[in-house]
This record gives C-alpha cells, structure tokens and sequence, in this order.
C-alpha cells in the first residue's frame, strides 16, 4: 500500500479528461500532472485515497518519445494550459480519444469516428480574455487564476491570446498603479477595478476593451486613460464600463455603459456580418469555429425546401451560416441579449427568413411542436451540461430527419446521444475538432438520424 512521500518509479500509460498522466503501482492508479505516455518517471507521492493517489514528478528515467519543450514561463502554475509538455500531434491524438471513450463508454455508441480535426494555429488563436484584478505586494497585479484557486499568476503575455491584448492590458495596469487606483479585494470586498475584458474580431481586427468595476461612478478614475489608450492601439473601436458590485465569481454584473465608441464591435463569420457585445456568445476560435460550422452543414445536408431549428442559438452564428438558400431557420437561446443580436445579425445580414424566439430551450421546442413546427433538421448546440430531457423528447417528436448536435463536453454529448437513441434517433456520425489547443478542452460534431 502506498503512503505519503513514498518514492516509485512509475512508467505513464494513458492521460485523463483533467490532463494528469496516469500510471500504475501494485494495482493503484497514480494520476501525475505534467506527465506524458511514455514517460518513466521518479515519483513522489503527495496524496493517497483508498483506490488512487497522486504523484509529482522528481526526476526521469526515460523521457516519452512526445515530450517537448514548453515555452511557457507560468504554465506550471497557470490554470490554462495542461498540454504545452508534448507535441500537438499528440495532443490530437489524446484528445480523438477522449471522445470516443465518453460516446463508447457513457453512451455505448458505435458508431463512425471521422478524421479528427486538429487547429492550423496552436498559440495566438482566442479573440477574448478576462484577466481578473488583484493585490500582490502592495501592487495592483493582473494575470489568470493559478489552477483550482483564485491565486492570481500575475502575467500577461498568454501564448494562446493575441499578442495586441498583452500590450493593452499592460499599459492599463501601469494606469492603475501610476494612478494608484485600488485592485478589487476578493476577501474585503473592497477596491475598484475587478476584471479586464477584451474581444477582437478575428477578421476585422476590431477591439473592445471592457473593465469591470466595483462602481461605475467611482469609475471616473479612467477617463484620462481611454483617449491616450485609443491613440496607441487604434484597433480598439469599443470601451465600456460594467458594474458588477457583488461579492460573487460572476466576472459580468448587469449594468453596462459605453464610454468611448460604440456598445459593440464586429467579426466576418463564416461570410456572415455578425456584432459582438460584451455579454455576447461567440467562439473563441472563429478560424476554427469557422471549420466546425462548415462540418455541421455538411451532417445537416439542407436544401431550398428545409426548415431548420436551431436550439441554443447565442447570437445565431451557426443557424445564420446555414440559412442561405433553405426555407426557413427558427433559432431559440435563452439569453435575451443574445437574442437581440441574432436579430440583429439577420438584419445586417439581409436574411429574411430567419424567426429568432427567447426562452428555455425544452420550452420553446414544447411551443413550437403544439404550434405544428416540424423541422426538417435540428441542430442543437448547449452548454457544458449539456441538453435538458424536455429537449432531447421534444426534439425527438419533432421527427426531423437529422439531428446534428455541436458539444464542447463529450461526455454530456454521449449522455443525450444516448437518450435520443433511447427515443429513435441513431448516432451515424461522430468527429472530434480542436478549438482550444495546449488546452483539455475539445469540442465535436455528432450527426443523428431517425431510424426508419
């Protein structure tokens, strides 16, 4: 039986959802992060459960054949990145088979794994980043919370943002400090400035800088700042303040004002005109969000005479990227801000045949089947959680031919894939796409049919 502190040599054979190596030692698993497949490794352990423990690394023995350099001077302590320590072609290669366990394990699945597709771009792909505000040493730091903590790890220069937003976000905090304006204070619930936002368009470029605050009328304390910011970084067409006065992890409160420009900025997605608003869902990734959309198309296979639901819609960037040349799109998200964008979005756009309604997604899709909606395809793109049952039942009476859902979580997608084959609809098709490399997360595409 392993104890605390004991020393093993252990050799890495697999990596789990969390992106912790795993071994084994006299029967128990031994999860060590920073590891790769392949590694042999002198390990310390520093936790043991009844059927698993934890391990640090001390030392190699052999290195995996994957191993590379990491680039990264915070990656050890940051929360952000758990695979900068072997190569991306590994990293696809891991993340491919975290999504055929969830499907084969949670879902009991078979079904067709296409190619897994991988991100051209490794480092500077996101086009957002929230860098929370504190105290360290008497000094108003800015960074990213240090793993399963609210630690702030004071640094700016994320690989994975574009290299504009460190720039931005530098020249705010020595403002700050140069102003002596109070950082916001997580246990006093003190102090001014809690979070730096930023969005930019991939395409267009546009920047939208957003700073959280305590109170916005106790704000006034940054007007020196936007007009010399705006001359240093021309790309930045959006300042806003948001209020958000609660001791709470939220980062948004409810109050927004713009303060210079105007209350949004916009992006081309996949050839549509689409606005952003601070509060607004968009991919991180719109190169690759770009790629996954297309994927989706394909599973829906939509023609002049299709009607298509597109249940959790955010702004409608995936329903408005396929309503070209179909008969109609009927886009539902529960968001009511997001809503007025879809709207929007439609208009900018010159699309007509586009009805965008607010409310709980099991609801609306209730609604819509009593109201005689029988839409030809459904694509279903939901949160972390996945879909609800009144959903899943509800998409099911619709009986529409397919059914293409979009999951950032496998293991939830498995979860409904499996309800909905409970309730007639087949999983045919099933690939997984990379939109957060050096990242655990991964998304996938999955195509349902009605069984005949």
């Amino acid at each position: 039986m392993l104890t605390k502190n004991d020393e093993i040599i252990l050799e890495i054979t697999d990596i789990t959802n969390e992106g912790n190596g795993v071994g084994h030692y006299d029967g128990m698993a031994v999860f060590v992060s920073s590891s790769a497949v392949g590694d042999v490794i002198n390990c310390r352990i520093v936790k043991v459960n009844k059927s698993y423990c934890y391990g640090i690394i001390t030392g190699f023995v052999q290195r995996s054949p994957f191993r590379c350099a990491d680039s990264c001077p915070v990656s050890r302590t940051c929360g952000g990145c758990s695979f900068r320590h072997f190569t991306y072609e590994q990293e696809c290669e891991v993340k491919n088979r975290f999504v055929k366990a969830s499907f084969e394990r949670i879902g009991k699945i078979s079904a067709e794994y296409e190619p897994f597709l991988g991100c051209d771009r490794i480092a500077h792909y996101r086009n957002k980043a929230q860098y929370p505000v504190g105290v360290f040493d008497a000094k108003a730091v800015c960074g990213f919370y240090a793993k399963r903590s609210h630690r702030i790890c004071s640094h700016t220069g994320c690989e994975l943002q574009p290299g504009i937003f460190a720039g931005i976000t530098d020249s705010i905090m020595s403002f700050v400090n140069e102003n002596s304006i109070k950082a916001y204070d997580e246990i006093s619930g003190s102090g001014l400035l809690r979070h730096i936002y930023l969005r930019r368009g991939e395409h267009t470029k546009e920047i939208m800088l957003c700073l959280v605050v305590t109170s916005i009328a106790d704000a006034k304390c940054f007007n020196k700042l936007f007009f010399p910011l705006t001359v240093e970084f021309p790309d930045i067409k959006s300042i806003v303040l948001n209020e958000n006065p609660n001791n709470t992890n939220v980062i948004m409160g409810k109050k927004t004002v713009t303060v210079y420009g105007s209350d949004r900025i916009t992006d081309i997605m996949c050839g549509n005109r689409i606005t952003i608003s601070p509060q607004s869902f968009y991919q991180v990734n719109t190169l690759q969000a770009e790629k996954l959309y297309a994927i989706a198309k394909d599973y829906a296979q939509l023609d002049e005479n299709s009607v298509l639901l597109d249940l959790y819609c955010g702004a409608g960037t995936i329903g408005l990227s396929m309503c070209k040349g179909i008969k109609k799109l009927i886009g539902v998200e529960i968001i009511p801000q997001a809503i007025e964008n879809a709207k929007s979005n439609a208009e900018l756009n010159d699309i007509t045949n586009a009805e965008f309604i607010c409310g709980d997604a099991g609801k609306v899709a209730g609604i819509l089947y009593e109201r005689g909606e029988r839409p030809d395809v459904i694509i279903a793109d939901p949160a972390r959680k996945g879909c609800d049952r009144q959903s899943l039942e509800y998409m099911a009476k619709m009986q529409p031919d397919r059914i293409v859902m979009i999951s950032c979580n496998h293991a939830t997608a498995a979860r409904d894939c499996a309800i909905l084959g409970e309730l007639g609809y087949k999983t045919e098709k099933i690939r997984g796409v990379d939109l957060f490399p050096r990242t655990t997360h991964v998304e996938c595409v999955i195509l349902l049919k009605r069984d005949s």
